[in-house]
């Protein structure tokens, strides 16, 4: 029998004393009183070996326990920081201090009441007068100096790699972080906050692939949505409204990589009397405002980029960058002539889908090179079947894509709001789509007849938590508090302890 199975045991043996002593090992409520950081914060100036007078209530983990004949030290951890607590002999009651040695084990949760002071080696400390084990762990928490090693248990069992890592844990509060501030920063810009469904008769708003599902009242099949309601906030603009935004999860069914999941948290905001340009301008507003909140600065490194978003921010136009990078002109190549470069630059592609569609790869390869700050503009009509056409050349569309570090890390264009003109596009996407590019926007009718009552020049915008992922430089993956994961059997209780055992825990002596 291993190290771990023989914890295991042991502690599922203290786990039946326990019950058979009449203690609840797994109580509903305790009175905490105090905090750790708190604590940290207000007696910061105790002396060396003085008491404060004041008792405290405190509760958390136990993150190590180090028992040393007639003291014990062991380290409390709760959400807001560490506290040392000491058990001493003649100090600390005896059946207090019995209990604990006999019952307590590290990763157990207590709540205890003592008082504070100071040790000769000036650590802060409570001296514990009473205890109370509120949950008892029966599996180990990994080594302190090596935690979880392998990267997709990490992603499994995020719950430790958030308790024994303090930087992941802060990860979390930055993008709790980034999302308010742009919710409150849109707030105080005169949005109003709404919400869209999320169940879908067209998957409507972007170019993606989307998860279909059945609803069984209406017996009909239905999409999950693959924009922040678009198509929605946009009638929402017909209704009467003139700043709308939402922030909430959108499900697309593609690949992993990097930048790209299943389902993500995603913000679109839609303005009316307002164009893209207009947009640019608040767009950057907003992106300082986010990275000076998360970050504390608008210079930061990320995937091997330096960026500064307090710079000038560049304007890259679609056209002339893939002329620059690649030698291609995109309006007079063939289709040919776009896959021998992609097959010279020896990036892959879908053979199957259009021109267009071959453009667009061609100009992720060309955006890479570009560390942006920026804006990218003049994107051919084609790829944008939502954007209002540009004046000046009616092959391209009033839209922007933020550049930044190589990635695109937002997306805006002023509004089509011809219905004609919309009607025509979604006609051209639907033959798209029947040839077999499941990416291609579906006929919307329904949203076309939204149209036709008239809808105001509106701006529209979204970025999704990949930008988060960009500022604190970590794979999108990693950003996700729970990512999902294959289904795993958790075998290591079956490892570890014979059906008897079991039984003790599934069926508690009376």
């Amino acid at each position: 029998m291993g190290r771990q199975e023989e914890i295991i045991k042991e502690r599922l043996r203290k786990l039946s004393e326990l019950r058979k002593i009449r203690v609840n090992p797994y109580p509903a409520k305790f009175d905490k009183k105090h905090e750790c950081d708190k604590l940290q914060e207000k007696y910061k100036k105790l002396a060396k070996e003085k008491k404060a007078k004041d008792k405290v209530s405190i509760a958390g983990r136990l993150m190590a326990v180090r028992d040393i004949g007639k003291i014990i030290f062991a380290v409390l951890q709760d959400s807001s920081g560490k506290i040392q607590l000491v058990l001493q002999d003649k100090e600390t009651p005896k059946n207090v201090f019995n209990f604990f040695r006999k019952y307590i084990d590290s990763g157990d949760f207590i709540g205890a009441e003592g008082i504070i002071f100071r040790t000769k080696r000036g650590e802060l400390s409570i001296l514990v007068k009473k205890l109370e084990l509120l949950s008892k762990s029966i599996l180990p928490l990994p080594e302190k100096w090596h935690g979880l090693q392998d990267d997709e248990e990490k992603l499994r069992k995020r719950y430790l790699d958030i308790l024994m890592n303090p930087d992941i844990k802060e990860l979390f509060v930055k993008k709790q972080k980034f999302w308010s501030t742009i919710r409150n920063f849109l707030i105080e810009k005169g949005f109003l906050e709404v919400e869209t469904p999320v169940l879908e008769n067209t998957a409507g708003g972007a170019s993606a692939t989307p998860f279909i599902t059945h609803h069984n009242a209406l017996n009909l099949d239905v999409y999950l949505r693959i924009s922040m309601g678009e198509l929605w906030q946009k009638k929402l603009m017909i209704a009467g409204y003139e700043k709308t935004f939402e922030i909430g999860r959108q499900f697309r069914n593609e690949g992993i990589d990097m930048e790209h999941l299943q389902d993500y948290t995603q913000m679109e905001f839609y303005w009316a009397y307002a164009d893209y340009k207009d947009g640019m301008k608040l767009v950057e507003e907003m992106y300082k405002k986010v990275a000076k909140e998360v970050l504390g600065t608008l210079k930061f490194k990320t995937h091997s980029y330096e960026v500064d978003l307090g710079k000038k921010w560049e304007m890259y136009d679609y056209e002339k960058q893939i002329k620059k990078q690649t030698g291609i002109e995109i309006y007079k190549a063939s289709e040919k002539d776009i896959k021998n470069k992609l097959d010279s630059l020896k990036v892959e592609y879908n053979p199957d889908v259009d021109k267009w569609r071959l453009v667009d790869v061609l100009w992720k390869f060309c955006r890479k090179k570009l560390n942006g700050p920026g804006f990218l503009i003049g994107q051919p009509v084609e790829i944008s079947p939502l954007a209002k056409r540009d004046t000046k050349d009616k092959r391209k569309v009033q839209q922007f894509q933020v550049i930044i570090a190589g990635s695109e890390l937002g997306n805006g264009y002023s509004e089509l709001n011809d219905p004609i003109d919309q009607e025509e596009r979604f006609k051209e996407q639907a033959k798209k789509k029947l040839a077999g590019d499941t990416e291609a926007h579906s006929h919307d009718k329904e949203f076309v007849e939204a149209l036709k009552y008239g809808m105001p020049p509106t701006f529209g915008f979204g970025v999704s938590e990949r930008l988060f992922g960009y500022l604190v430089d970590k794979p999108l993956r990693e950003c996700i508090i729970f990512p999902l994961m294959k289904p795993q059997e958790s075998k290591i209780l079956d490892s570890y302890q014979n059906s008897k055992e079991k039984q003790k825990i599934l069926k508690p002596e009376k």
